[in-house]
């Protein structure tokens, strides 16, 4: 007995590769794993010794199988033979690796609505030009801090309820009846300099039309002799939408009438800075009302900043409302701005690292002893560049906080403020002293970092190559536009581009406090953390928050638009 025991429990396997079973069906596989039925007799010959034996060992049997066929799962590797099966749920390494290069899978998963949006998303003529974002998706789990520090960067100030409001008195309304239909008074004005300081000059040029009650002549742009640029008002602004806004405040004309050509205007080249409307009234009133023309040139700060509340709130009409930009111009901006956006959020950044910036602030770019040599040299032999407090040393002047942010420190503040290492940089601005390699610290902690070179076809670009203001012009539509803009230094475009994003609703505005941070960027025993945690305290108010042009004098009410072109329901009630 016990010898047919021992041969009831001897059982042959026959040894089947993995790859064979991974090959097979299902019910191919259920087929090896029953016997192959024998003829009958003996068939029913092992179904009446089984029946024979106790229940009790059918049942471990059975167990016993089971847990063979999951050791042999375990054991063996059964996925690799994918060219013999369609295994719907299986994706080799190197194919799940091709898709996290395109942005589709992330960890292994694949997100069919994000495949489908970056089909989608191939933005025409564009997409050649933009270099990839790294990993092709903007991850929680990537940048310099947790997912709650990567939202507060982007999170933006509260605006306090603060709304454009542009409502002009009633004497002002009264006194505009005679203005627009003033045809004897002409007052003719050259503006100079970037685009951003000819911008100043024709707001202030509107409001002086007012005051003096005569008609405007379009602005004629001084041709700038370092950038050679020729363009004309009508090619950087849109003319009719220039006149069309205006028609309620002053009368413009784009040249002068018949009636005036062959008079010789007066003209006026020295007028003072900060003059005030009654200083201009009797300084230009009664020659204008003589000769019929008044012409003047280099009003930048000509006229003060400190105005009578309806003629700030005409200095805001001509900036936020007047001064739009040509059609050609707003097309490609608002093209680069799609682009920046496709991805998601973005900053901008105006760096100014430009080697005549270094040499007129007095400043040295720190980028290597040849270079800060090349710069003094250069200071030493036109001294008159530099533009103020000349006794100072460079590191006077670095430590008051007048010098320009190296791309170093740059890196270093929005590291500190919780930029995600991900975050997506356009950035404005002439080339950099030292080039590329000026702006390595940069790039290597933020990689997708791009100008209007990199976003534009360069057949887009090809027609503007040589007009610095149009490219000055595109670099402030895609600036404006971002959710988070920070300059390295200040400037006539940092400034502009700061009233503006407070009039569209305080958008976020990083002005770096250079004068009390610099310190703790000269500490190198100062820990990251303790130095991050010191930044953020620095900068907590300077993000772009409401303020008011009043709290300081000599603010401009086209970089401070509160109170007199912006109100909230509480200075709403207080007014009335």
């Amino acid at each position: 007995m016990a010898k047919k025991n021992s041969n009831s429990k001897k059982q042959c396997y026959i040894s089947v590769p993995s790859q064979i079973i991974n090959s097979l069906s299902s019910s191919s596989l259920q087929s090896l794993l029953d016997s192959p039925k024998k003829s009958s007799k003996h068939y029913d010959k092992y179904l009446s010794l089984f029946t024979y034996r106790a229940s009790k060992k059918l049942w471990l049997l059975a167990i016993f199988l089971f847990g063979f066929l999951g050791m042999l799962k375990l054991t063996f590797n059964l996925d690799p033979l994918f060219a013999y099966v369609s295994y719907p749920c299986f994706m080799s390494q190197s194919q799940s690796q091709g898709l996290v290069s395109n942005g589709a899978l992330k960890s292994g998963v694949m997100d069919r609505e994000r495949e489908n949006a970056l089909k989608d998303e191939s933005m025409n003529d564009s997409i050649q030009s933009l270099r990839p974002i790294s990993n092709g998706v903007l991850k929680s789990d990537e940048g310099f801090g947790d997912g709650n520090e990567q939202q507060e960067f982007w999170k933006q100030p509260d605006g306090l309820g603060y709304k454009p409001c542009l409502d002009f008195s009633q004497e002002y309304k009264k006194t505009t009846t005679g203005v627009i239909s003033e045809r004897t008074k002409y007052l003719m004005v050259v503006v100079s300099g970037g685009m951003n300081q000819q911008r100043n000059q024709i707001v202030d040029a509107v409001v002086i039309a007012r005051i003096l009650g005569a008609a405007l002549v379009v602005p004629i742009f001084q041709v700038n002799v370092i950038w050679g640029d020729e363009s004309e008002f009508s090619d950087i602004f849109d003319l009719e939408h220039f006149k069309n806004v205006l028609a309620d405040d002053v009368h413009i004309v784009s040249s002068l009438p018949s009636t005036h050509l062959m008079t010789r205007p007066v003209e006026e080249k020295s007028t003072p800075h900060h003059v005030s409307p009654s200083w201009i009234r009797s300084r230009y009133l009664r020659k204008l009302r003589r000769e019929g023309v008044l012409l003047l040139r280099g009003l930048d700060s000509r006229l003060s900043k400190d105005l009578p509340s309806d003629l700030q709130k005409l200095r805001c009409k001509v900036a936020f409302h007047a001064l739009r930009f040509a059609p050609p111009i707003v097309e490609l901006g608002n093209k680069l701005t799609e682009r920046m956006r496709s991805k998601g959020p973005y900053l901008a950044l105006h760096l100014r690292m430009e080697k005549d910036v270094w040499v007129r602030t007095g400043c040295l770019p720190g980028l290597s002893p040849e270079y800060d040599e090349m710069i003094n040299n250069e200071r030493i032999r036109r001294p008159e560049l530099l533009t103020a407090r000349s006794n100072m040393s460079y590191h006077d002047r670095k430590l008051a906080g007048l010098c320009p942010l190296n791309a170093y420190e740059v890196m270093r503040l929005l590291k500190a403020l919780g930029a995600p290492g991900d975050t997506r940089i356009y950035w404005a601005g002439g080339q950099p002293l030292g080039g590329k390699e000026a702006l390595q610290p940069l790039i290597r902690e933020f990689p997708n970092f791009y100008n209007k070179e990199d976003l534009a076809l360069a057949s887009e670009l090809e027609p503007f190559t040589k007009k610095a203001s149009f490219m000055a012009a595109i670099d402030y539509i895609v600036c404006e536009s971002s959710d988070v803009f920070m300059p390295s230094h200040g400037g006539n475009m940092g400034h502009a581009i700061q009233g503006h994003r407070a009039y569209a609703g305080h958008k976020k505005y990083i002005t770096p406090n250079k004068r009390h941070m610099l310190p703790f960027f000269l500490d190198s025993s100062l820990p990251e953390a303790e130095f991050n945690k010191i930044i953020k305290v620095l900068h907590q108010d300077s993000l772009g928050q409401p303020e008011l042009r009043t709290s300081k004098v000599g603010r401009d009410v086209t970089k401070y638009p509160i109170p007199e072109c912006m109100c909230n329901s509480s200075s709403d009630a207080h007014t009335k």
